[in-house]
């Protein structure tokens, strides 16, 4: 059945909500953890989103992924899969509000990399935020029940905007 595409304006709590679960990522994960990020629109002060913090989480080798996959199906977290073939592993916590999304990456992996650069560029960047908001906006207005298209109808101006980070970083 598919599932509707919420998206609702931003919300000063989902930091604290990401702080507090970086905290218990930490604990559950141990030392394979490299580093924890809030990315995504929650991540992003301003604009709407779906209520989901998502959380990279940087492993220390990819061969950590398998152990911090089974310690997070212990502590409550459906596995997602890892849906592009880039070695990045996702699990949902449905049992939190908002929801988590956990993405378990490797050291220096592309989509996370790309991720980073996408939600530092529309922190610094009001109107490059503003103009994502109203796409993310008329994307879930024109395809409420296909989370698919919905994401992939965004990819377009997510690329756009990481080129324009990439240079701005050369």
């Amino acid at each position: 059945m598919p599932t509707l595409v919420e998206l609702v304006p931003h919300d000063p709590n989902w930091a604290q909500t990401f702080s507090a679960a970086e905290e218990v990522l930490r604990k559950a994960l141990g030392c394979c953890v490299l580093a924890v990020d809030h990315v995504g629109s929650t991540a992003v002060p301003g604009i709407a989103a779906k209520p989901i913090i998502d959380i990279d989480v940087t492993l220390s080798s990819l061969t950590d992924v398998p152990g911090a996959g089974a310690d997070l199906i212990r502590a409550g977290f459906e596995p997602r899969g890892n849906r592009y073939d880039d070695d990045v592993w996702a699990f949902l916590l449905r049992s939190s509000e908002p929801h988590l999304r956990v993405y378990l990456c490797p050291p220096a992996n592309r989509t996370h990399e790309r991720r980073i650069l996408f939600r530092n560029y529309l922190r610094q960047n009001g109107e490059a935020a503003a103009r994502y908001s109203i796409l993310k906006r008329r994307l879930a207005d024109q395809f409420p029940y296909d989370g698919d298209r919905y994401t992939s109808e965004k990819s377009q101006f997510i690329t756009d905007i990481v080129s324009k980070a990439q240079e701005d970083t050369r």
